[in-house]
């Protein structure tokens, strides 16, 4: 692109907050800000926000992936709300409580999704566990201190077979494992298609209408970079009024539901809240992206960029880095 057709290309103001900041200077001259921006109310839990934009725009795309074919899987808000309470219901009909958290161990999918909503809406913690823990480390030494710490009583891998070696490196201690394919590697695994087929009915209305502000949603995981990871609790208050802070400051994501093309983890606050909490609570769209800003990985992410071409993108520096000669060699991307 020469520099006569970025002149020309349309560009449009986005809508920011005014700043409005006290400054104060505290003491060993340290400068306090404070914001003049009210807060203001805000959900007491996410699964709020699913049921409303479920009942305002209940055929809103929420969720896709790619499938083997290559077609997009969608799942709509209707969908998601309806999925995730018999999945809900489904793990209290199970006896799957608070105290042993749901771990998450695979990449982002659809099926996590949902599961990570029907979780939160029951008041079980998900717990999103790094993928390497399973996949790329060879004694599985911080999987097993992540299943000692928080002894999860479900655990959900997207294919069974390449987790069926971590799975068998660690004490499971009776924890179910759900898994969207099966393999003989993993006998006892349940399928989660089997979870979907519970209606939801009082237990899981009794257990949504118990949820707090202070009721446990995620427990995230430490890098692990310093040592072992440690949990972080994240509640439904920090998540609803983190997300109430950031649309305040921006407000142009209330002018049009946001589209996004994201590969970033769900085990990372960046992917698992930002980015995953913002497109629910602007009935957005979420296109799970296989991709990854590495060789051989990234091509994925530019078929997808431009088969989408999504309103926002969000990506580390290395992703840009990584993006930025695709960007100068194709006009379209």
């Amino acid at each position: 692109m020469n520099t006569g057709d970025i002149k020309s290309a349309p560009f449009v103001m986005t809508s920011l907050a005014e700043p409005r900041v006290d400054s104060v200077l505290g003491a060993d001259d340290a400068t306090i800000l404070t914001s003049r921006i009210e807060l203001g109310a805000y959900p007491v839990h996410q699964g709020e926000i699913l049921q409303s934009w479920a009942e305002q725009a209940p055929d809103n795309v929420f969720l896709a992936e790619r499938q083997a074919d290559g077609a997009w899987r969608n799942l709509t808000y209707a969908a998601a709300a309806h999925l995730s309470a018999r999945v809900g219901q489904a793990l209290l009909d199970r006896g799957h409580t608070p105290e042993r958290p749901i771990a998450l161990l695979c990449d982002a999918t659809v099926n996590m999704g949902i599961l990570k909503l029907a979780a939160m809406q029951v008041g079980i913690p998900v717990v999103p566990v790094s993928p390497a823990y399973s996949l790329m480390s060879q004694t599985f030494a911080k999987l097993r201190h992540v299943f000692e710490i928080i002894e999860p009583g479900l655990v959900y891998v997207s294919n069974s077979g390449p987790f069926a070696k971590a799975l068998a490196a660690v004490e499971l201690n009776g924890a179910s494992v759900v898994s969207d394919e099966s393999t003989p590697a993993l006998p006892g695994a349940i399928s989660f298609d089997e979870l979907t087929k519970t209606e939801a009915g009082e237990g899981f209305q009794k257990a949504r209408s118990r949820l707090t502000g202070d009721t446990v949603a995620k427990i995230l995981l430490t890098s692990g970079s310093t040592g072992m990871p440690k949990g972080v609790i994240n509640t439904q208050r920090m998540l609803c009024s983190n997300g109430k802070a950031v649309d305040l400051l921006w407000p142009f994501l209330a002018e049009r539901p946001p589209v996004i093309v994201d590969w970033l983890p769900w085990s990372h606050t960046f992917g698992t809240n930002f980015n995953f909490s913002q497109i629910l609570r602007h009935g957005g769209t979420m296109y799970i992206d296989a991709g990854k800003p590495m060789p051989g990985r990234i091509e994925t992410t530019v078929r997808n960029l431009k088969a989408v071409r999504p309103t926002l993108f969000y990506n580390v520096p290395r992703g840009f880095d990584v993006l930025l000669s695709f960007v100068e060699a194709d006009d379209a991307l």
